[in-house]
This record gives C-alpha cells, structure tokens and sequence, in this order.
C-alpha cells in the first residue's frame, strides 16, 4: 500500500515539529521543510532515522519544489513569537505573503489540500469577548505587531482566494496560545519566559498590570484538533485553543508555585498594542470537529515544566535567537 504523503513547513519549529510526530505516527510519508531561521533541528532529529520521513532545507518565501506526488500540504512556516517578528519583520511578512503564495501554488499543481496555520493575532486588540470566528479583529495594521498580524490576515484571504477562484481544498486555523514541550524558552512569550526565569532564580517579568488575559493550550490538543480540522470538509477558519482564561500575574504566580521559586513578580510597561484580552470561542471546533481540550492547565504545564527543567543548564541562559545580517533584504 503506497502511503499518502504530506509537506509540514515550518518543521523544525514547535508545532511544525509536533505536527511531524502526528503524521508519522498516523502512517504518513512526511517531508519537513524549515529554512531553520527560528526552527531547530534538534526538534526533529529523531525523525531522519526513519525512512518515512525526508527533510528540505527550503526557504518556502523563495520557492519550493518537491517532486512525486502530495496528498496533503500543511504551511506552519513563520516567525510567530514577537521577540522573533519584531527583529525580522519582512521576513515576517513575506513568510505569510510569498510563502503562503508559493504553498498554495504547489497544492494547485499537485492537487493536495492545504491547512495554513492563521492565529489569534488576526483579532488584534479584540472589542469582542471572547473571540468568535465571525469577529473581523481590531488590528493595527502600521504598529510594530501589524508585521505578524497583517501577514496572517493576508494569508487567510489569498488562501480563501484560491479556494473560491480555482476550487483549491483548503483549510484554515486560527491558533490560540499553545505550549508545551519544545518552546524555546527565550522567545519572548509569557509561559516559556516565566519558566525561564524561575529555572534561573530571576524574578518574573509582567508587562502592564498583569490584568490581560490569555488563553493556554496544551500542544498535544492542538494537534489533535489540527488534524480533525484538515481531515475535516470545512473551508471556512477554525478557532483551536483552550478557552480557560487567566490574567498573566495569576499565571505567574501559577509558575511560582509549580517551580518553588521564591522569586516575586516585577512590573514593565505594556508593549503597543498587546491584546488586553483573548479567549477562543470554540463552538464551531465542538460542532464540526467533535474536538475540545482535554489536557487542564496544571497537568500541562508540570509537563512543560519538566521538559524544561531536563534541559541542559547552558539552555536556560541561551541569548534569544539573532538573526543573519541581510536576512531581511
């Protein structure tokens, strides 16, 4: 029996990475393709081992060729932490413009359907709460998150453009905070920064008051629901997150506990344009998936934490991720 094969961009990334492992295990051919400019190939070196799997070191923004057959494309390739978008920002958004272009164009030419990877980050700063998928955001389009936020929203319409005009099968998430074994702890997001600074007996950073709210959920139901919605025949975005919401400071003081740090919480001022709020709706994952989350926020998070804490020492004091001059050009 030939196996169906399928493309992850972004593969040595987090989820790329975890998304991997999935099709693996569901009896797939993968290919992963990363340009490794944020991914790792420490996430994946497990993988190129087996013989159902193949990896490309590709820049999908400047093309991408992959001969014999696809069934499936799925484009997770993309900065998606802000301490990364910020420092590469046109690569941030040719990524989600020229990479998704090139993405959908292969899928065209192969006949595979495609999954693209949207976020939460297209509802901006919401007015509405929580967020259902009929909310067309609050974004500012020339603030500095604009580069990531704008690059999404461009990537839902052109992929939505070539489902209407030329019949392509297609599928879009829209993804809320996800964590889980694998983050870079420097990335600059909450759960792998607070993490980071109790492995390192620092304080815990909290940017405004702490009152914004963010949603967590566990990668292995991410994946889950990613799969349900790619095997899915719905065309129209999906929200997939975990909608138990908590402010940032009781989230902090969460770690604090899980880690035993004695370390307290300091207060920075708020970034442009951070959301104050954010929590998926996800009736339309229950309704058309038959998916929610089953991994609560205390069990999740002891098994982040311990992945963390396995890490090499050095690991923890690693500089965030710099970045090629001339990678922007």
């Amino acid at each position: 029996m030939i196996k169906q094969r399928v493309l992850i961009t972004g593969a040595a990334g987090f989820l790329g990475s975890h998304l991997c492992d999935r099709f693996i295990k569901e009896g797939f051919q993968v290919i992963g393709m990363d340009n490794l400019i944020t991914g790792d190939l420490k996430n994946i070196q497990h993988l190129f081992k087996l013989e159902q799997f193949e990896f490309y070191h590709q820049d999908v923004s400047k093309y991408i060729h992959v001969p014999g057959p696809l069934d499936y494309i799925l484009h997770f390739a993309s900065p998606a932490s802000p301490i990364d978008y910020l420092k590469i920002p046109i690569q941030t958004l040719k990524v989600g413009s020229l990479g998704t272009h090139h993405c959908l164009g292969l899928a065209k030419a192969k006949n595979s359907r495609i999954l693209v990877a949207s976020t939460s980050e297209i509802y901006g700063d919401p007015l509405v709460h929580p967020q259902p998928e009929e909310y067309w955001g609050n974004v500012n389009p020339v603030g500095p998150r604009g580069v990531y936020d704008e690059a999404k929203r461009f990537q839902e319409a052109i992929t939505m453009a070539y489902h209407t005009f030329h019949k392509l099968e297609t599928r879009i998430v829209r993804i809320f905070n996800t964590y889980g074994p694998r983050m870079r702890l420097n990335d600059g997001r909450a759960l792998p920064a607070f993490i980071g600074q109790a492995l390192r007996g620092e304080d815990l950073t909290v940017f405004g008051d702490g009152s914004q709210t963010r949603s967590f959920c566990y990668v292995d139901d991410l994946i889950e629901g990613i799969y349900r919605l790619l095997k899915s025949d719905y065309a129209l975005p999906v929200n997939i997150g975990n909608p138990s919401e908590i402010t940032l400071k009781e989230f902090a003081e969460e770690v604090i506990k899980l880690t035993g740090s004695n370390r307290k919480i300091v207060y920075k001022p708020l970034p442009a344009d951070d959301p104050r709020q954010r929590k998926p709706d996800i009736s339309k994952a229950k309704k058309i998936l038959g998916w929610e989350p089953k991994v609560g926020r205390e069990e999740g998070l002891k098994i982040t934490y311990e992945y963390f804490k396995s890490l090499p020492p050095e690991e923890w004091y690693k500089e965030p991720k710099e970045f090629k001059a001339g990678i922007e050009k």
